[in-house]
């Protein structure tokens, strides 16, 4: 069994130099690991069994450390961006050395002092970053079901599918494209509904209210963009699906309701080129 980046390990001391103590899986292994004299518990002598979280130092070594890193392997974590460089940005996991999130690996504008949710993975050159892409190590044994209101990140947007979400930054969740209302940023939160549970555990997530209940939601909306534009939009609901989408937010059939719901309660006109308040 090797040593395991990312991971914490129980290790045995197998030396005792002055800048730190050695460890190995057993006494006689080829493979060691350094643990600084300033990590060393005090009492700590050949033979005892530490438990370590091993990372790469700033000059690409495996070190080992007694501290406990916010996230490792197969973990998901939200982490502060405590600096942005020319190679990416970097996160306090609670090591002395950052964490790197590469550019490739970052989804959405990434601000100094920003929190993130990322995973582990080894790069190319066998070191630890960061990435934002979490879907891999989400969990699908979530408490909640049908109908439950939740809060949870968007982490990835897709065209094919929706939007991507961690609920409680741990569970896996999508919002399929007809469940989405208005504009999802990605790394923000938001509160939603679960549809429903998948056979894998994977949750379905709704923005959208009930129908009846977004009705009113999309009425008060649209009321609201009235008072905007001075009691008069300059379009109908014969308008094209692009121009009522840019404009309110809502699918064409979305608009087409709320109108008929405005226009039956005596608060709209629908002239020929415009809705007007009454």
């Amino acid at each position: 069994m090797s040593l395991l980046l990312g991971e914490k390990q129980e290790l045995t001391v197998v030396k005792t130099v002055e800048f730190g103590v050695y460890l190995a899986q057993e006494q006689g292994a080829e493979e060691t690991v350094l643990l600084p004299v300033k990590q060393v518990p005090e009492g700590t002598k050949l033979g005892d069994r530490l438990e370590v979280f091993l990372y790469k130092d700033s000059r690409d070594r495996l070190i080992a450390t007694v501290r406990e890193p916010k996230l490792m392997m197969g973990q998901v974590a939200l982490l502060k961006v405590v600096q942005l460089g020319k190679i990416g940005a970097f996160l306090d996991w609670g090591l002395e050395k950052d964490l790197l999130l590469p550019f490739k690996q970052q989804r959405g504008r990434i601000r100094e002092g920003d929190e993130v949710l990322v995973s582990l993975y080894v790069d190319k050159s066998d070191r630890l970053c960061a990435t934002m892409n979490v879907y891999e190590n989400l969990r699908s044994d979530s408490p909640y079901q049908k109908d439950d209101q939740v809060r949870g990140r968007a982490y990835e947007s897709s065209d094919q599918f929706g939007v991507f979400v961690a609920v409680d930054d741990l569970y896996s969740a999508l919002i399929p494209k007809k469940e989405l209302y208005g504009e999802v940023e990605l790394g923000k939160e938001v509160n939603a509904r679960v549809v429903r549970v998948q056979p894998d555990g994977r949750l379905v997530l709704s923005i959208r209210e009930k129908a009846y209940l977004q009705i009113e939601k999309d009425a008060d909306k649209l009321m609201e963009l009235l008072d905007s534009y001075e009691g008069a939009l300059p379009f109908t609901d014969k308008a094209s699906p692009e121009v009522i989408t840019h404009e309110t937010g809502m699918s064409k059939n979305e608009f087409k309701r709320a109108v008929g719901h405005l226009l039956k309660a005596g608060k709209i006109q629908i002239g020929e080129r415009s809705i007007r308040r009454v």
